[in-house]
């Protein structure tokens, strides 16, 4: 147990500390108020000193505001009394011009009242003059009347009738002279147009025609052809619908008949029988029918080939049947399937470049020879035939009336059949389409040739694009412009006289003069 002294010690030894501590915090508090009083004071003397710098400094620059302020003001004011000194000339110089201007003005016031004067004055003597002259006009107009016996109506009459006949006849020659003009720029631009068209369009002028000969390996295949009294030969035309000719022509069979189709369905038919081997009545059957499938086939596929190279898709399968039936019919040697696609081609070119469709004149182009598929069992010609077909298939009447008037049967109704009539013509008879023999080549060049340099003056004469032009020399000592534009008249009047030609022939004349020296 604790000494009650100890205690008494320790807490009295406690309060000391307490209040002694207490004393030196008071005195610390009291020591810290006195340093921020003087820190604050020597503080608030600063500010006050920078309050006394800023001000002096706010002065100073006022000061320098207020008179750069008054150096921009007075140079303001100096431009603006500049300004209003030249102001005030240029009012003075208008001035004195607005009077001078004001001068003359009263001058030539004062000039135009003496010229209105004597105008005036001058109009009077011409009044005078014109009554003078109306008087002596109409003591002329009677004199004339006594001397002719004329009345004025009947004088005026006769005037204004003979002025209408020399009008009449100018009105004319004039229209003459443009109707010339106006006909050669057409038949210029035409033959741009075709040319161009033709240019265009590269294709091959001719195409393989169908045959109707078959090879045999030896003359014994004909008679097993023609089988016992002939039943083969029997079997095979009623099957074929066309003839087999068997003829002394060694290692050769020809079979005929009306229609391509059927004569091609024969020749392939009898081709395969020769190279079977096998030739009676039921084997011919087969084969005949087995080859009319594969041509049903093949036909569609020409046809379809055909429309898309064209570019025509939504045919019906009768207009695309009849079509591909054209690869077996020739026309002059032409392949009329190829003639055809060339016309298509050659419509569309020249339809786009007079501003039409071009997409229906290949339409009306493609199928302007349809006919020719079924002209060989229907009555009327190749036209009458394809329009009745397009139309009961409901193709568009453009199509149908160039298949109808494609050969200028009938009054044109569309521009067109105009231009499948056109390309028509130009595929059919462009130089190489329709093939001919050599011999018949040859002759109908030497017979250009011949007429030509049958003319007096004429020194030679060569055909040139397959007999499509001449071109004739003369010589320039014997035949001046005017005789040679003469013989090339003859000479174009002699071909349409002698000879029979498609399409036209070009006859140019030239003169020619030639100049020889030796240099030794």
């Amino acid at each position: 147990m604790l000494d009650p002294f100890v205690l008494i010690a320790v807490l009295l030894a406690a309060v000391f500390g307490c209040f002694l501590t207490l004393g030196i915090e008071r005195w610390i508090r009291a020591r810290g108020r006195q340093e921020a009083q003087s820190e604050a004071e020597r503080i608030l003397e600063l500010a006050k000193a920078e309050v006394a710098n800023l001000k002096d400094r706010a002065r100073l620059e006022a000061k320098e505001a207020a008179m750069s302020i008054k150096a921009q003001a007075e140079e303001e004011i100096s431009k603006s009394r500049e300004q209003v000194r030249s102001e005030a000339a240029r009012v003075q110089q208008q001035r004195d011009a607005l009077t001078a201007q004001e001068a003359s003005l009263q001058k030539q016031a004062r000039g135009l009242e003496n010229t209105q004067q004597r105008l005036t004055a001058q109009i009077e003597t011409a009044n005078k003059h014109r009554s003078q002259l109306e008087a002596a006009a109409k003591r002329q107009v009677a004199a004339l009347q006594e001397v002719s016996g004329l009345s004025r109506e009947e004088a005026v009459t006769r005037l204004m009738t003979n002025l209408e006949q020399e009008l009449e006849q100018e009105v004319g020659t004039a229209v003459l002279r443009h109707e010339r003009r106006v006909t050669e720029l057409a038949d210029s631009k035409g033959r741009e147009i075709l040319l161009t068209a033709i240019q265009r369009y590269a294709s091959a002028h001719t195409a393989e025609s169908t045959t109707s000969t078959v090879d045999i390996p030896n003359d014994d295949m004909k008679g097993r052809i023609i089988g016992r009294e002939g039943r083969n030969i029997r079997s095979f035309e009623k099957a074929t619908g066309v003839d087999v000719i068997i003829d002394d022509t060694p290692g050769v069979v020809i079979v005929s008949g009306f229609d391509p189709v059927r004569r091609e369905i024969g020749r392939m038919s009898l081709d395969k029988l020769i190279a079977d081997g096998r030739i009676h009545p039921s084997r011919i059957e087969e084969v005949v029918a087995a080859t009319e499938k594969e041509i049903d086939s093949f036909i569609m596929n020409k046809g379809r080939e055909a429309i898309e190279e064209v570019n025509l898709p939504g045919l019906p399968d009768k207009i695309v049947q009849m079509l591909g039936r054209l690869h077996f019919r020739t026309s002059y040697s032409q392949n009329v399937l190829r003639h055809s696609v060339e016309v298509a081609f050659l419509s569309g070119l020249l339809a786009e470049m007079i501003g039409l469709d071009g997409d229906l004149a290949r339409h009306c182009g493609l199928l302007h020879d349809i006919g020719k598929a079924a002209d060989h069992e229907l009555e009327g010609g190749h036209p009458k035939i394809g329009a009745d077909l397009l139309k009961r298939h409901n193709q568009p009447p453009e199509v149908v009336h160039a298949a109808l008037g494609h050969h200028d049967e009938i009054v044109t109704e569309y521009p067109y059949t105009m231009l499948v009539a056109t390309a028509d013509a130009c595929s059919a008879s462009r130089p190489g389409a329709r093939r001919e023999s050599l011999e018949r080549y040859i002759k109908r060049m030497e017979e250009l040739e011949a007429i030509a340099t049958g003319f007096d003056g004429v020194q030679q004469a060569f055909a040139i694009q397959a007999g499509r032009e001449l071109r004739v020399i003369v010589g320039a000592e014997k035949t001046d412009d005017a005789k040679a534009a003469l013989v090339c008249r003859k000479i174009a009047k002699a071909f349409e006289q002698q000879l029979t030609y498609p399409g036209e022939i070009k006859v140019t004349v030239v003169r020619e003069s030639r100049f020889t020296e030796v240099a030794r």
